[in-house]
């Protein structure tokens, strides 16, 4: 790929510039599950509902096999399969983002080619895990090579380094933002208050940040130190209209009542990893259900298209379930036009699942 660029004597570099505009828009981006069938094959007529579940309730966009769709486990075929339907089923209707991140430059290369050759224009590229790069090496043999290859992509790096255990720093996530017009946005999902408000301070105006956190989107949305774009999902699986409303009141500055929103989802946000205490026959033990254990058994339990997670996750605890349980209850008994979206699109009767114990029926583990 050719770039064109100018020489900006303040920084004694030279500016790549990308075709095109930055593709992401404010708003509620839903990181989509992979619903699995009983064989634990993909769901592909499942799958399919789901994303004209999130177009029917306004979703701003839909990520394909990012974490909460489970790519570690995702065979590449079956990440390419993803990411064909969800550019097919999102044309014209909202945008889309391709999960192609990995710890292997080469791998992303190749996937970030795929999602190019089948319409994407924008990628989501989780920092590499695992074999723990500095954060220099993050930005020039990573990052760098991708952003240079495709310039036509819209390249978002995802920050989690507690799932990666590696971390490009906010200060070269600047360098890289100023050298690649491309890269003009960032998933943040640090938690650290510090760490955005690093990000906002150094990255050119007009970048963008996304929470990768649902409980933290209205905190940094609102915070003048980040003013953060909108949020990556994990809980619009579940309530894209009422996210997708909260962010777009947040975007009109009507703040009462995006907290009101905000309230009204925290049963949910509560959820997306859950930690119990576990008697073991050596003792008490910490047991946490990270994301999407949680999430996939709600929806499960709703009568949305879910299946199990793969393996090596596999279930929650009775405890657990009794937290998932107690969560969409609250939801149900006290803002019930959370849940009636669902009820409507998949024909359920939300009342009657919350109620029905064999529907737990194999959902869970006796420690």
């Amino acid at each position: 790929m050719n770039n064109s660029g100018i020489y900006d004597s303040k920084r004694g570099s030279e500016i790549l510039f990308a075709a095109g505009e930055n593709i992401m828009k404010n708003g509620c981006y839903t990181a989509l599950i992979t619903p699995f069938d009983d064989a634990g094959e993909i769901d592909n007529a499942g799958l399919e509902k789901l994303i004209d579940f999130q177009i029917q309730n306004g979703i701003t966009g839909i990520l394909a096999a990012g974490t909460t769709g489970e790519s570690p486990t995702l065979k590449w075929e079956e990440h390419n399969l993803v990411a064909d339907k969800i550019a097919a089923h999102t044309q014209g209707k909202c945008l889309s983002i391709a999960g192609a991140g990995s710890n292997n430059t080469a791998e992303a290369l190749n996937a970030v080619e795929h999602a190019a050759n089948i319409g994407f224009k924008s990628i989501l590229l989780v920092d590499p895990y695992y074999n723990g790069p500095s954060s220099l090496e993050i930005r020039r043999e990573y990052y760098e090579p991708i952003a240079k290859a495709f310039p036509q992509m819209d390249i978002i790096p995802y920050i989690i380094p507690g799932r990666t255990g590696a971390q490009m720093l906010p200060e070269d996530l600047a360098i890289l933002a100023d050298t690649y017009s491309n890269v003009s946005s960032v998933k943040e999902a640090t938690g650290s208050l510090e760490n955005m408000e690093k990000t906002r301070k150094f990255c050119r105006e007009g970048f963008k940040i996304f929470s990768g956190d649902d409980p933290m989107i209205c905190e940094i949305m609102t915070a003048p130190s980040i003013k953060a774009s909108g949020g990556i999902s994990v809980m619009s699986n579940i309530a894209p209209r009422s996210l997708t409303q909260m962010i777009a009141l947040l975007e009109k500055g009507d703040r009462d009542k995006a907290l009101e929103i905000e309230k009204a989802l925290s049963p949910l946000f509560n959820i997306v990893t859950i930690t119990t205490e576990e008697d073991t026959c050596h003792g008490k033990v910490q047991c946490r259900a990270r994301n999407p254990l949680a999430v996939k058994t709600l929806m499960k339990i709703l009568g949305m298209p879910s299946g199990y997670c793969r393996k090596p996750m596999g279930k929650m605890t009775k405890k657990g379930i009794a937290i998932v349980e107690n969560a969409a209850q609250q939801i149900w008994n006290n803002n019930p036009e959370i849940f009636e979206p669902i009820a409507d699109f998949f024909n359920v009767d939300i009342q009657e699942r919350l109620g029905n114990q064999n529907l737990r029926k194999n959902l869970y583990y006796n420690y």
